[in-house]
């Protein structure tokens, strides 16, 4: 009897011991009250465990018609999303051995969670999505090249190679589950179909970096890549998530907080959540701008800041009219009638310029387009030196790479226009729009008239890190015609307003500058104009000077 009931205790004390580990695991990543709520929630009536139905209902995503952007989607694909529920509680989730009933008691809820979203380190995070990948394609019966045991425990022991049909529909099952709170509107409210961007030159990068490709290969310009048959191996492919999509490795976290932020409020609060849908863009599929959602889906991806959110919602539902400040073709080019449209504005702006290598007037993959882009945390100014405090190359299509500070030297951004007064200039600055390296010598060059664009050697810009803007970029300048110009502002409702209110009274002061009264000039006969007339009509009249 009390060999039992001290083997009760041991027992009671283990199991309390191991509930506070998990707690304190949870707790670190400041979601505890939540999973409280959502574990209240699934419960039923006068119980302490989930049934795993439950469960799996709660983490899965409801998401009836796929279109694309690009290439048609697979036909395992839709599986792979339908399976998304039932595969996270068989891989994170475990029913103790003793249960036979088919739930999850509070302990086991919080041990699936700390496997999948505790905090861990950016390399694990991606192992964890690899198996979730890999346990997905085995339940949808797809193929998949990647070699590990979904039974077991060690996620740093992961093998094999993703070819780049398989390294696509991973980044569009990241897309998703980044996006499953607006989904998950969407899907209740709209009979639409749910639009995956095109994420071609995210594919280029991870090929192109890992080796798969070489940079000079001409199937980067076109959308054939799929049909390279040579895999990515896992941990290249690791070494590219770090350094170029940090963010990838975010979305099961992220997707599976949404999840369960959602089962954690109660019905009442959901449901006015989800009385406005989010629009993805579904009437037109092709995007027109060069900011596509899919560009911005990759930049939120390469940032780690407040603007990595801006930039996710806008490669959902697209970008807002708010936030389009310029571009070329509709509002004229030039630096002139650049600064018109984003003179005022002080906040956060992304400018992208689409050139073309080749003889030609649109942006065509397969005759050298390309596009790079610029990402400033502040306004525009008209000075004759360089300015800013922080700012980010893109090199956007048909490769897409980041390039942060360096650190070294804070040449971010220049602009320059003709002084409205012209002066003699014994060394006269240059006039347009340029970004990084030193005057004479930047790195990205847009001239007064956003006619040609030069990209020069990272050699020259000690202020952004270095690296190729451009594919097959050599250490001579790259001069190219401009196709087209685009700037949009992430600043936010205020700045806008206060930018509009900028305008409107600067054009109150042109008008009034503008205006002449004639009561403060004298009349007409004693003008110096009428004096002069009359000596050119009759020089040699005699004419007595008024003293």
């Amino acid at each position: 009897m009390g060999a039992s009931s001290s083997a009760d205790h041991g027992g009671v004390s283990e199991q309390q011991q191991r509930q506070e580990e998990e707690e304190n695991l949870a707790a670190a990543t400041g979601f505890l009250p939540s999973l409280r709520n959502a574990f209240s929630n699934l419960s039923p009536p006068s119980s302490s465990s989930v049934p795993l139905a439950s469960l799996q209902e709660a983490l899965s995503l409801d998401v009836q018609v796929l279109a694309s952007e690009s290439t048609p989607v697979p036909e395992h694909f839709p599986s792979l999303l339908n399976n998304l529920g039932a595969t996270l509680v068989s891989l994170f989730f475990p029913v103790a051995d003793d249960r036979a009933d088919g739930r999850i008691d509070w302990i086991g809820f919080l041990s699936g969670y700390n496997r999948c979203c505790g905090r861990m380190p950016v390399s694990r995070s991606i192992n964890v999505l690899y198996r979730l990948y890999a346990a997905l394609s085995r339940e949808a019966g797809a193929p998949c090249g990647l070699e590990l045991d979904p039974d077991s425990d060690d996620d740093d022991k992961v093998n094999g190679s993703l070819v780049p049909g398989e390294v696509l529909m991973l980044f569009w099952i990241c897309w998703v589950m980044g996006h499953s709170s607006r989904i998950a509107k969407m899907s209740r409210n709209a009979e639409d179909p749910l639009v995956l961007p095109d994420m071609s030159h995210l594919l280029v990068s991870a090929l192109v970096s890992c080796g798969v490709i070489a940079e000079d290969d001409e199937r980067i310009w076109r959308s054939d890549v799929l049909a390279v048959d040579k895999g990515v191996s896992v941990q290249k492919f690791q070494t590219w998530v770090l350094t170029t999509a940090p963010g990838l490795a975010n979305c099961l976290q992220k997707y599976v907080h949404e999840r369960i932020q959602a089962c954690s409020s109660s019905k009442e609060s959901e449901g006015s959540s989800s009385s406005a849908p989010d629009d993805n863009s579904s009437g037109n599929v092709h995007d027109v701008c060069l900011l596509t959602r899919g560009r911005a889906w990759a930049v939120s991806l390469a940032l780690r800041d407040r603007l990595s959110e801006e930039f996710l919602a806008a490669s959902f539902q697209g970008i807002s009219s708010g936030d389009f400040l310029y571009r070329s073709s509709i509002h004229g080019k030039g630096l002139s009638r650049f600064w018109s449209n984003v003179e005022g504005y002080n906040g956060p702006l992304i400018v992208l310029v689409s050139a073309s290598s080749a003889e030609s007037s649109e942006v065509d993959r397969s005759s050298g387009g390309w596009v790079i882009g610029v990402l400033t945390t502040q306004g525009f100014e008209n000075r004759e030196t360089f300015f800013g405090s922080s700012g980010y190359l893109f090199a956007i299509s048909p490769i897409f790479h980041l390039f942060p500070p360096s650190g070294k030297e804070k040449n971010f951004m220049y602009c320059h226009l003709h002084p409205s007064i012209r002066v003699y200039e014994a060394n006269p600055k240059p006039v347009g729009l340029a970004f990084g390296g030193s005057t004479g010598n930047e790195r990205i060059f847009l001239d007064e008239d956003f006619a040609q664009v030069t990209v020069r050697h990272h050699a020259y810009d000690k202020t952004y890190q270095h690296g190729p803007l451009t594919p097959n970029q050599g250490f001579l300048p790259v001069e190219a015609p401009v196709v087209e110009v685009e700037v949009w502002g992430f600043g936010g409702k205020t700045v806008k307003e206060q930018q509009d209110f900028y305008k409107k009274r600067e054009m109150l002061f042109s008008e009034q500058r503008r205006k002449v009264d004639l009561k403060t000039f004298a009349s007409w006969e004693d003008s110096p104009e009428k004096m002069m007339m009359d000596m050119v009509s009759d020089p040699n009249k005699v004419r007595r000077e008024d003293r």
